[in-house]
């Protein structure tokens, strides 16, 4: 990037913290698990029961995930407390706002000159401190920061009530069909319960019945999740076939795709396939409300895709065409992760197949309370599909503005810019 900007060697304005990056196994993640995030090279990996760092730090990839597609790097802002693995750089500016401008620098910087490593890319401690970025006076540091800044605190503001939506479905989901609270406060006299439409709740039994997954409410039943769905694979064609990928129309999604997924609605993918190349995918093009749940490296990524989309070998795919709605068995999928997990195999890495996958039981309620779950929770994932959709197009004013800025082309108050 050409800068008309003052610019500064990257090591010259940081503070580096790699000396307290404390790596944990797989096994020790799934011992510790916890509320903290444990980040990667390329995001948040894990959650883990305690952190080694506080405050708004600056994360870059150092090995394995370092460049992108157009030379800048894999990085990330990294706040409250949380646990690095030692493929990231852990880097702190003077102040907050620093940090946020050294994010905002660095991110539209061409670093590529600065990897080494044909097979495993790295980007040295060394070799990053000489990259040179736009470094404006503190005053042109803060307005930029200010400018991207307001966008970026809209999209987390965004970003949490997602989050709060969520919850709410989940909390629903867990009160009504695991701990089964309508039916125990219906069998207690109760006339009501919050949330639930009165007609549903009449229709509630008041008594349970024994099942292979312990006491259910009278009438329902438990079968195989492969009963009630349909469950399909994907697979990746053929990336030295241009016609597979070349001017791509659809969707086609990878574990990498959900990794970086902060929601629970797929929107887009990093690549799209032709109809030729989702052709050659025996699952083809998925329809709108699959639920997506990556089938290993890890297992346990979901999302429930709010788009059309072909999927690689990577997944499990749900398509609701059967008693269950693409809600209900979003949520089971996630409450029922440790049945999931349990059911996998492998020995470089664990795997659930689509032949482990189908046995699992789970509960199937009445229609008509599927049916209510449903009508309360599609419109609280309709909003979050909305508020993604709003996030998505901050992100592109951002990025659209971030080059220009950096560049000096585009100043912050300027009125000669328009």
């Amino acid at each position: 990037m050409t800068s008309g900007l003052p610019t500064a060697d990257f090591g010259l304005v940081v503070r580096n913290f790699d000396a307290r990056r404390i790596p944990l196994s797989s096994r020790e993640r799934e011992q510790r698990r916890g509320k903290y995030p444990y980040y990667g090279a390329a995001g948040i990996i894990d959650y883990v029961d305690q952190p080694i760092f506080s405050g708004l730090y600056l994360l870059v990839g150092e090995d394995g995930s370092v460049v992108k597609e157009d030379g800048s790097p894999f990085l990330q802002l990294a706040s409250g407390e949380f646990w690095v693995n030692n493929h990231a750089h852990v880097l702190q500016g003077e102040d907050d706002i620093e940090t946020r401008y050294l994010y905002y620098a660095l991110s539209a910087t061409n670093i590529r000159p600065f990897v080494t490593g044909a097979v495993q890319p790295k980007l040295s401690q060394g070799n990053m401190n000489r990259v040179p970025i736009p470094y404006p006076d503190r005053d042109g540091r803060e307005a930029i920061v200010a400018a991207l800044g307001s966008l970026d605190d809209k999209i987390e503001q965004n970003r949490r009530t997602s989050e709060a939506l969520e919850r709410l479905a989940q909390a629903t989901f867990k009160a009504w069909f695991v701990d089964f609270e309508p039916v125990r406060a219906k069998a207690t006299g109760a006339k009501s319960f919050p949330g639930m439409p009165p007609e549903t709740f009449a229709a509630l039994p008041t008594t349970f019945t024994s099942s292979p997954l312990g006491p259910i409410p009278e009438g329902w039943e438990v079968r195989s999740i492969g009963d009630l769905v349909t469950v399909k694979g994907g697979a990746t064609p053929s990336t030295k076939e241009p016609d597979f990928w070349e001017n791509g129309t659809h969707c086609w999604v990878t574990p990498k795709d959900l990794s970086g997924l902060r929601d629970p609605v797929l929107l887009g993918t990093e690549r799209r396939i032709t109809n030729i190349g989702a052709a050659q995918i025996s699952s083809g093009v998925l329809p709108l409300d699959t639920v997506l749940l990556s089938s290993r490296a890890p297992i346990g990524y979901t999302a429930l895709a709010k788009v059309p989309t072909a999927i690689n070998q990577g997944f499990i795919a749900l398509v609701c065409d059967g008693l269950l709605p693409p809600l209900y068995v979003f949520h089971w999928v996630r409450f029922a992760m440790e049945d999931i997990k349990g059911r996998a195999s492998g020995t470089t890495f664990p795997e659930i197949s689509k032949a482990a996958f189908r046995p699992i039981p789970t509960v199937v309620p009445s229609a008509k309370l599927l049916a209510a779950f449903e009508g309360r929770c599609e419109p609280l994932f309709d909003l979050v599909t909305a508020i993604v959709q709003e996030s998505v197009k901050l992100a592109e004013l951002r990025d659209y503005l971030l080059p220009r800025l950096l560049s000096g082309s585009v100043r912050v108050g300027d009125d000669s810019n328009g």
